[in-house]
């Protein structure tokens, strides 16, 4: 199963110089636990619920604070074509729950946990197909509770 056949087609996006009170309002409306950051067709970086809670505690303005000053600009990418197995291998790695799907240089997508998600639900029905993802994989669990031990905050 390929990248593009579970991704969110419409990506939101969100302006840099907007607060991070408006980024929170935005995900709240629609659902959402990210916000890629465009300006025009260019990807400039993502924002996360992660983020908004990490400056509600270290007391952030957040009427003030622009999402550019915490939003993720350094992007993990995944291209449509990509397997789904490599998708979720380089969210594992990198610990992130929101990967921008590109082609060409351009935003297509997005593609969440919450997306992998429905494809574990249906694989839980093929005991086979589910013996393998977790043989192939290390668990989320064990890892989270290796960062907590280390304190890896980001």
């Amino acid at each position: 199963m390929k990248v593009s056949e579970i991704m969110t087609p419409a990506a939101v996006a969100d302006r840099a110089e907007d607060t991070l009170i408006e980024a929170a309002r935005k995900m709240w409306e629609q659902q959402t636990g990210s916000l890629l950051v465009m300006d025009g067709e260019t990807l400039l970086g993502i924002i996360t619920e992660r983020y908004i809670l990490k400056a509600v505690a270290t007391r952030s303005p957040l009427d003030a604070t622009p999402i550019s000053e915490v939003m993720a600009k350094d992007l993990v990418t995944v291209h449509p074509g990509a397997s789904l197995r490599e998708a979720a291998g380089i969210m594992t790695d990198k610990w992130i729950r929101h990967l921008p799907v590109v082609e060409k240089g351009k935003l297509v997508g997005i593609l969440s946990q919450r997306d992998l998600a429905g494809v574990l639900g249906s694989a839980l029905n093929e005991p086979e197909a589910l013996a393998q993802l977790v043989e192939s994989s290390q668990l989320a669990r064990d890892r989270r509770l290796r960062r907590i031990e280390r304190g890896v905050w980001d």
